[in-house]
């Protein structure tokens, strides 16, 4: 596939970076974009094994960094969910002007969670689809539960995510717990697809169902069984990639041609 690399402005006024891959000929039939999981950035495996299947079927992909994770700018410490919402708003604006709307939001993890509450600011959006997903933003505090005191009293701590270290700030908890997931997905009006592993410990699987419950039809499940949330078994993130490209083809582009 042909990548580019692309660069905008995000919802705080820093530079962000992305990666748009495109078919190596013709033109995408449809274009997705991605966020990726807390932290992770758009090189996760996972993001690069979607962006590979979907552009097999002529659908371009978006990939970007949030503010202040990979090549992107600004301090992470000075970010919440909000922001995280408004960058994806900025993404979309982005692919507006050099290329098409998205016509399809994909999710992993907290970008899930983005992706639900961010799909309504996106009108062009016609399909949503998420990867171990938590039910409410908020369940990512477990993630730092042992510096929630330090949080509290002193404003802000570091916490070690994933191996890496970031700063959390009382802003960012508190961000997490105003935000209304529920009644977001129940207005999404999109059609839905919910991919999560029942092995997942890090977000479980339960939550897919209360995603599954909270959204009216269309909708869908599918069971990544055996997978970690990372996805971090490259023939599971493969699986993944080819059910969501799969999927994505009945909303997006009927006449898109079969794996």
């Amino acid at each position: 596939m042909n990548r580019e690399r692309v660069f905008f402005d995000g919802a705080t006024g820093t530079r962000l970076a992305g990666l748009l891959d495109l078919p190596e000929t013709g033109e995408p039939r449809a274009v997705a974009l991605f966020a990726h999981c807390f932290t992770c950035g758009k090189n996760a495996a996972a993001a690069i094994s979607i962006a590979r299947a979907l552009v097999h079927r002529q659908i371009a992909v978006l990939r970007f960094d949030c503010t202040g994770i990979g090549a992107s700018g600004g301090d992470f410490a000075d970010t919440t969910f909000g922001t995280d919402i408004g960058d994806l708003v900025c993404a979309a604006a982005h692919l507006r002007t050099v290329l098409a709307p998205p016509d399809l939001l994909i999710g992993h993890s907290l970008g899930g969670a983005a992706v639900l509450a961010g799909a309504g600011l996106i009108p062009e959006v016609r399909a949503v689809a998420t990867i171990g997903a938590p039910a409410e933003p908020r369940h990512i505090e477990h993630l730092f539960s042992a510096e929630s005191e330090v949080i509290e009293v002193l404003g802000e701590s570091m916490v070690s995510v994933g191996g890496r270290e970031i700063r959390i700030r009382r802003e960012f908890v508190e961000d997490l717990r105003q935000q209304n997931q529920p009644a977001r997905i129940a207005r999404l009006r999109r059609a839905l697809l919910i991919l999560h592993s029942p092995q997942d410990s890090i977000v479980g699987v339960d939550n897919a169902r209360q995603i599954y419950d909270s959204a009216a039809h269309p909708k869908s499940f599918v069971c990544l069984d055996g997978a970690d949330h990372l996805l971090t078994d490259r023939a599971d993130a493969t699986y993944c990639a080819q059910i969501l490209a799969t999927w994505a083809g009945r909303y997006i582009a009927a006449d898109l041609p079969s794996a």
